[in-house]
């Protein structure tokens, strides 16, 4: 058994800083350079040459033979050809990080087995890639870049399906900043991709195509454990051949995971994609916008998970749907729910008490447990803060907070909800006027009519129903009981 955690850690920390002091730069820092970056690879990797660094001026040339990678590889299952060495270039400096820059292209082609054993041909093309960074040895990892690409291709197919996708341009920002305690960093990422162009196209189904001129992304994570992280990484790797994790390497992965706790303090994703539009032989559509969002944040021990997805401005054109129905498509979404107030401490004290030296036998008892505890005994809290919907002859807002078991019967539920809409009366004479030439739309009026006798009116104007489900079934509707509760079985 090969224990390479303290090598493969420290020699590229203490390695590339003795390099970045180096009165000059010369063969001896390179080949300190490719030494320390071999210690991450599998030695056989590491033989083949996949890293070769040179001096190069003022600062040292880093070249990757990925091809190199795929010696051990049988062609049946995965091939590839065209791809060229990667070449950048590490200039040190005297803080001890390392300006890295590189400007390549891509330009591949090959084919791979799935685990279902279909072939898939795939070819990949970057006409450029170019970036500017600061590499921070410590935690493995940029501080800080600049980086773009320009006319980005790429296609997959099998014997039943292909997809065609290309890019215009991508740039994007990296920034970094300390973090609220030691050893942890705040990262953030910010970009554009633009001419998005997708196609999908198979036997069993007509062409498929999905456009849009931008797509914008910002991400950021703060008090992320940079160091901490980078150490299991490497404990992982140097551990990934053997069959049994030993009761030693049980021991430093778990005071690893116990010392990085919690992992983050917050995490926020948004992408944006810009005058979307979707064609079909189905018929197409579209939307100005279409956004998702996705949101961590709160202590460990009261985390909430959010998400959000906005459309507007959005489009119809399809004979799939009868001119008459048209003004009822909705013409804005916004859908937001989250799930509030999960317990990962717990759910990290569960794991810590499982036995990673044996086979993972009663899995399925220990993952109950551990969700449990990570819902709190099992009951857990869905909240919708706004579920909205618009169009030409309705406007509805509802909030919602559901609650539940997670390995509750179907009945073992409860919900609090407020229904709000503008100008009901519109949206009520828009089905009777369809209700006309479809008489089975006449329940459905005369159904939103009785609705209508138990709304309230807010001082805006909209009509309002505070809808509540009880855990023993009885419903109520702005403090009316429409249904008592259930009888026992």
């Amino acid at each position: 058994m090969r224990y390479r955690l303290m090598t493969a850690t420290s020699a590229v920390v203490l390695g590339l800083m003795t390099a970045a002091h180096a009165a000059e730069i010369d063969r001896d820092g390179a080949n300190a350079i490719r030494d320390n970056l071999n210690s991450l690879l599998p030695e056989d990797i590491a033989k083949s040459g996949v890293v070769a660094v040179n001096p190069a001026g003022a600062r040292y040339e880093i070249i990757y033979d990925l091809a190199k990678l795929l010696s051990k590889i049988n062609p049946a299952d995965f091939a590839i050809t065209g791809l060229k060495p990667i070449s950048m270039f590490a200039t040190p400096r005297d803080n001890g990080l390392w300006n890295v820059e590189g400007d390549n292209s891509l330009n591949v082609s090959g084919h791979f087995k799935g685990p279902d054993q279909k072939r898939t041909d795939f070819t990949y093309s970057i006409a450029s890639m170019v970036y500017t960074s600061v590499f921070d040895p410590a935690i493995s990892y940029f501080r800080s870049g600049d980086f773009s690409a320009r006319d980005i291709k790429v296609t997959t197919a099998t014997d039943t399906e292909q997809v065609n996708a290309s890019f215009g341009d991508m740039k994007y920002k990296l920034t970094s900043a300390d973090g609220a305690s030691a050893d942890r960093a705040d990262f953030a990422v910010n970009g554009t991709l633009t001419a998005f162009a997708e196609q999908v196209s198979g036997k069993e189904m007509p062409p498929l195509q999905i456009t849009a001129d931008t797509i914008d992304f910002d991400a950021k994570v703060n008090s992320l454990p940079t160091k901490r992280l980078r150490d299991i990484v490497v404990l992982a790797l140097d551990h990934a051949e053997e069959k049994q994790m030993s009761k030693e390497s049980e021991e430093t992965l778990k005071g690893m995971l116990r010392d990085a706790f919690p992992l983050i303090s917050s995490l926020e994703e948004t992408i944006t994609l810009n005058n979307l539009a979707v064609t079909s032989a189905a018929g197409g559509g579209g939307a100005k916008s279409f956004s998702y969002r996705l949101a961590v944040n709160g202590p460990s021990n009261a985390t909430q998970l959010g998400v959000a997805l906005n459309a507007a401005d959005v489009t119809f054109d399809s004979p799939m749907v009868p001119a008459a129905y048209s003004a009822f498509l909705p013409q804005a979404v916004d859908v937001q729910f989250a799930i509030p107030d999960m317990d990962f401490a717990a759910f990290g004290d569960e794991f810590m008490k499982l036995d990673l030296t044996k086979p993972p036998e009663g899995g399925e008892d220990a993952g109950k447990k551990a969700v449990e505890r990570l819902f709190r005994d099992g009951r857990f809290v869905i909240d919708f803060p706004k579920v909205s919907a618009k169009s030409g002859v309705y406007d509805i807002d509802i909030s919602a907070k559901v609650e539940s078991r997670i390995d509750a019967g179907k009945d073992d539920y409860a919900l609090q909800a407020s229904i709000l809409a503008r100008d009901y009366d519109k949206t009520i004479a828009a089905v009777q006027q369809l209700a006309k030439t479809n008489p089975e739309l006449n329940q459905a009026s005369f159904g939103m009519l009785m609705v209508k006798g138990f709304a309230k009116t807010d001082p805006d104007g909209r009509q309002r129903w505070d809808v509540t489900v009880s855990p023993d079934g009885t419903v109520t509707v702005n403090g009316q009981q429409l249904k008592g509760p259930d009888k026992p079985e």
